[in-house]
């Protein structure tokens, strides 16, 4: 089953990465973010890069400027996230030939990002969204766009932001947390992977 879940490991650190990796990827979820504000976080991609290439998709988190897209194009990541949007990112990672998902919350946002090139929106933070202006959104939005939710959504509220229109999943502290260590984020993941496949029946 294709998951639309990316696991954002903020603060994670590279000498647990590939263990945090690992049971994330074994419970079913096959995307994974490391924010660019966690520690040496570029090393910590290019460890998953050397581990997973072809195996899952990887990208960076919080990436706010063109510099950080041009190392993450030499790494040879699958995906940049932004917690905003700001056309030259999404310019240079599209020049890159990498996926491009912005944050976004107005309509203006939303379509300014798309008519730049993004692949995706991802709706940051979605809490302050709520399913109902989604609702509203998606009725303007062009169809087939991936929409991510990040920010305050998981198990308990999968099922709703699915009914709403939301393809997908962006899910940090309620799948890691900086220090946890690999069991703690496994049995996390494994309850995750449940309740979304719950909410898509």
């Amino acid at each position: 089953m294709n998951r639309n879940i990316i696991a954002i490991l903020r603060g994670v650190k590279t000498k647990e990465v590939l263990d945090v990796v690992n049971v994330i990827v074994r419970a079913g979820i096959s995307q994974v973010e490391v924010p660019l504000n966690s520690p040496n976080a570029f090393e910590s991609i290019e460890l998953i890069r050397d581990e997973f290439d072809g195996l899952i998709q990887f990208g960076a988190g919080t990436v706010t400027d063109i510099k950080q897209v041009e190392v993450l194009a030499k790494i040879g990541v699958n995906f940049i996230v932004s917690p905003n949007f700001d056309p030259g990112v999404v310019k240079a990672t599209k020049e890159a030939n990498i996926l491009s998902y912005p944050g976004v919350i107005t309509p203006t946002e939303c379509f300014s990002a798309l008519n730049s090139g993004a692949d995706g929106l991802k709706f940051f933070p979605a809490s302050l969204i709520g399913e109902e202006n989604l609702v509203a959104l998606k009725a303007v939005l062009p169809e087939n766009i991936p929409l991510f939710m990040v920010g305050g959504v998981g198990p308990k509220n999968f099922l709703s932001w699915i009914k709403a229109g939301a393809t997908g999943f962006g899910i940090g502290s309620g799948l890691y947390k900086a220090g946890e260590s690999s069991e703690v984020v496994s049995k996390k993941a494994e309850s995750i992977v449940l309740a979304y496949d719950e909410a898509q029946k």
